[in-house]
């Protein structure tokens, strides 16, 4: 069996579609997905299927969920129905392989190891590979309450923190013209997101645009400025001080993509306010 929340929820036996039942059932079986391996509660249950709102019979109408998708995913064949009930709650039982997120953190580790180790180019390659196994945003088209929300919140964290940290390594090997593009579109997406606009600024300088890059920092102190009353990172300081000086340890063939915050850590929700 092969479930997949990095989408649509979508599980299929053989290649062929495993049909789940109506939206409770699905919203049941992610939430037991994001959480797999570990004992879910029949109040986390409620809690993520209807939150404050949850009817009177609401735990009784869990129990009968969970029938109806062990039923569902028996019709998978011999040894695929993996949800079992432990003291407790419920567990889902997965093998290594079986969900598409555990396969993306793996393939992001390694990528992550790849690029700490000197090798862009297979972290390039690793990191691609995990960020193709998105299908749209996690478990697209179900409403879940609670913590469940925040654990789909986390994936799109993992998502664009792997997406910056494929951008560092592709800059390493020179690619700075292609990506331009493509860091216009997340910056403007993502509009707080530093990594990001260190690398746009960097990808643009690289390509002989220092004005643009120098522009692209002013845009940025202006959106931290209003969005959330702080001033740029000091990494992204330093990173417009380096352009502006043309420091030539911004070259295009300079190792390691220098002044550019390390993904997921360096975003402004993690930080406090500062001011030079």
């Amino acid at each position: 069996m092969e479930y997949r929340i990095l989408g649509p929820l979508e599980v299929t036996h053989d290649g062929r579609p495993v049909a789940l039942g109506g939206a409770k059932q699905r919203a049941l079986l992610a939430v037991l997905l994001l959480e797999a391996g570990r004992v879910v509660s029949p109040e986390r249950l409620v809690d993520a299927l209807w939150g404050d709102s949850p009817p009177e019979d609401a735990r009784h109408a869990v129990q009968v969920y969970v029938s109806q998708l062990r039923k569902a995913l028996a019709a998978g064949g011999p040894g695929s129905n993996p949800i079992v009930t432990q003291p407790g709650g419920y567990v889902l039982r997965l093998g290594p392989d079986d969900l598409d997120l555990h396969r993306f953190e793996r393939d992001v580790e390694a990528g992550r190891s790849a690029l700490s180790a000197g090798d862009a180019r297979t972290a390039v390659d690793l990191l691609r590979d995990a960020l193709r196994l998105f299908r749209g945003p996690p478990l697209a088209g179900l409403a879940l309450e609670g913590p469940a929300g925040a654990a789909i919140s986390r994936i799109e964290e993992l998502r664009l923190t792997a997406t910056e940290d494929r951008v560092r390594a592709e800059l390493q090997l020179g690619r700075h013209a292609e990506l331009v593009p493509e860091l216009q579109e997340l910056v403007s997406a993502h509009p707080l997101r530093e990594p990001l606009r260190a690398s746009l600024m960097l990808a643009l300088y690289r390509s002989g645009r220092q004005a643009d890059a120098l522009a692209v920092y002013q845009e940025g102190r202006a959106v931290l400025a209003e969005e959330l009353g702080i001033d740029p990172m000091p990494e992204l300081q330093a990173l417009h001080g380096s352009i502006l000086r043309q420091d030539p340890a911004l070259r295009g063939d300079a190792p390691p993509s220098e002044g550019i915050p390390p993904a997921g850590g360096a975003g402004p929700r993690s930080r406090a306010a500062h001011r030079p």
